[in-house]
């Protein structure tokens, strides 16, 4: 662990990035995919979002914690800003915050990879070896799973990384759709003696998590049904993970490592999560349940609607998402891609274009209901300027800066109360389905009677460009209430060719008990990532403004309901910029 804290600290000046891309379904630009940027804007470029420092980034890949060090893998273009020509990128940290490159971990070098090397993910053997398995693109373009190991297992670094000759180890057998086969999961040790991994694949309408064991790593077999299945279309990226219950022998934040999927003994303290990726809407879906080692089935308890109308780890601009059991601090991190609203033209312009989430700590609520998503707790190691507004009522209608701090590279956490719930707009039953819509219908212009009250950030000094985050109550009946969370970049930009459409959730609180809501906020340039109710709902936006940038971008509280409320508590923090993937020496 010193050793290697001491070589991260050795950064090089100059700035390298490698990384890597997945899924089929990215819009192609043959002409583009190998014009390399020779300049990079940096009047929108994130902060302490993790992005290398130019061209096309995607899917995070294989994360893990290895000998002191966090590795993050993840989908590149090294020549270009748009995606093409895939690789897998490779950075390392000790804290998920400051970050250093080394070079690519895994390119096309073999037949079975030829075309592209696609997402993966990482396992860990008893024996602390890690493996990676990858999708890899071979000359026929068919998609088929390959593994690879590290050279040196001494080097913390994991620099680098060998392909055995008998790759591909799992390839499209009759039936599987060859274009549709790919990002294989962490792979679980069983009771049985077996290791076993998820490929998500899909047949006509019906995604498929395609199950496959192994003795040995090397000669997998295909089960002979899959892990699950749903008629939401095409399945990318799936990740089964354990997490601990309520009333359990670890505490429920606590996290749960895959290997321990082979212990029956923890059968009645933990839930499984299958998570996926539908390609169709681009958002991520999960579901909570069991899992039944003998008949290698995984069964979404009642409560999980098993479709695209299900719980989504993020209702905003979040995909392709990761998570990995970090054994440092007994949790389970999850990483999430952000892709770019703007325009191709732009992203050529500026050089880069995609980001990953802050990574967050994920775990089970207490009712067992949904899962809980919160920024992992080093990011506050960023926190500096620091400004605190308390106890001030804001009138409908009424709005006021909050001043005294650059808001353009921020965390602010609000504690709103609301006065009185009676004027609170009535909810159709038919709206329950559609949140964004419901957002778009009633967005932040629309006055109402709970709400919307939130924060107008990245806004300028005349409001003519803000980006809202905001909550709105509606009420079912005399005693009962939807909580409504919205991002609203429809005035975000005065740019016309931006794609700014309004995200939403259905926030899962008691109102009518507390009559207080809480909101944390990140703000980085052109990300805004918000976290309500104690992380119960997470919406992700970009935007891109064009005269609210740097110091001239500014926050305030507002209130467009009948109802008064109050900010009860409101801290913003300033956030230093942390290193970003500078390449480390060799």
């Amino acid at each position: 662990m010193g050793t290697a804290a001491a070589a991260l600290a050795i950064v090089s000046l100059l700035c390298w990035a490698a990384a890597t891309a997945v899924q089929a379904s990215h819009v192609v630009y043959p002409e583009l995919q190998s014009l390399e940027a020779k300049e990079v804007a940096t009047e929108l470029r994130t902060g302490y979002h993790f992005q290398p420092p130019k061209h096309w980034i995607n899917d995070p890949n294989g994360p893990m914690y290895y000998k002191g060090l966090y590795h993050l893998f993840y989908q590149y273009n090294p020549r270009g800003a748009v995606w093409g020509n895939i690789i897998w990128a490779h950075s390392v940290s000790t804290d998920l915050i400051h970050w250093v490159a080394l070079q690519p971990a895994i390119y096309p070098t073999r037949p079975f990879d030829v075309n592209g090397c696609w997402s993966g993910s990482a396992t860990l053997l008893p024996n602390d070896v890690p493996i990676i398995m990858y999708t890899g693109i071979d000359p026929y373009k068919n998609q088929v799973q390959n593994v690879a190991y590290p050279a040196n297992l001494s080097d913390p670094f994991l620099r680098e990384w060998v392909k055995p000759e008998y790759n591909p180890i799992i390839i499209p057998d009759h039936g599987i759709n060859v274009s549709a086969f790919r990002d294989p999961t962490t792979a679980w040790y069983g009771p049985d003696g077996h290791w076993r991994l998820v490929v998500g694949t899909k047949e006509n309408m019906r995604g498929i998590a395609a199950l496959y064991r192994s003795r040995d790593f090397s000669e997998w077999v295909k089960a002979r049904h899959s892990l699950h299945a749903g008629l939401t279309g095409m399945w990318e990226c799936p990740d089964f993970f354990p997490v601990a219950v309520v009333g359990g022998s670890r505490h429920h934040q606590r996290g749960v490592d895959t290997a321990e999927l082979h212990d029956r003994a923890l059968a009645e303290e933990v839930k499984y999560v299958l998570k996926v990726s539908l390609e169709l809407t681009r958002y991520d879906y999960y579901t909570v349940g069991t899992y039944n080692h003998d008949k290698e089935r995984y069964t979404p308890d009642p409560a999980f609607p098993d479709n695209d109308y299900g719980l989504r780890y993020d209702y905003g601009d979040f995909y392709a998402s990761k998570s990995f059991f970090d054994p440092a601090k007994k949790r389970r991190v999850l990483w999430g891609w952000a892709n770019e609203s703007d325009t191709v033209t732009d992203d050529r312009h500026k050089g880069w274009a995609g980001i990953q989430a802050i990574p967050r700590k994920v775990f089970l609520s207490r009712s067992g209901r949904q899962l809980i998503q919160w920024p992992v707790e080093e990011v506050k190691s960023l926190r500096s300027k620091h400004i605190n507004v308390s106890n001030k009522a804001v009138k409908g209608g009424e709005y006021f800066e909050v001043t005294g701090f650059k808001s353009v590279q921020s965390d602010v956490e609000a504690a709103f109360s609301i006065r009185n719930l009676d004027k609170a707009e009535k909810f159709d039953p038919s709206w329950r389905t559609d949140a964004q819509g419901l957002c778009k219908k009633f967005n932040s212009h629309v006055k109402g009677g709970v709400g919307p009250f939130g924060l107008w950030l990245l806004a300028s000094d005349d409001l003519e460009e803000r980006t809202a985050v905001f909550f709105r109550v509606f009420k079912t009946n005399d005693t009962n209430y939807v909580v409504l969370m919205c991002n609203d970049p429809t005035r975000s930009s005065y740019e016309s060719q931006i794609y700014r459409p309004t995200f939403a959730g259905f926030v899962n609180v008691d109102i009518a008990k507390t009559k207080k809501i809480a909101l944390r906020t990140l703000i980085d340039h052109s990300v805004v990532e918000s976290f309500g109710a104690g992380g119960k709902t997470c919406i992700l936006t970009r935007v891109y403004p064009r005269k609210a940038i740097g110091d001239d971008a500014h926050l305030f509280v507002f209130n467009n309901g009948e109802s008064d409320i109050k900010v009860t508590n409101l801290h913003a923090w300033e956030m230093k910029t942390p290193t970003m993937n500078e390449l480390l020496e060799q």
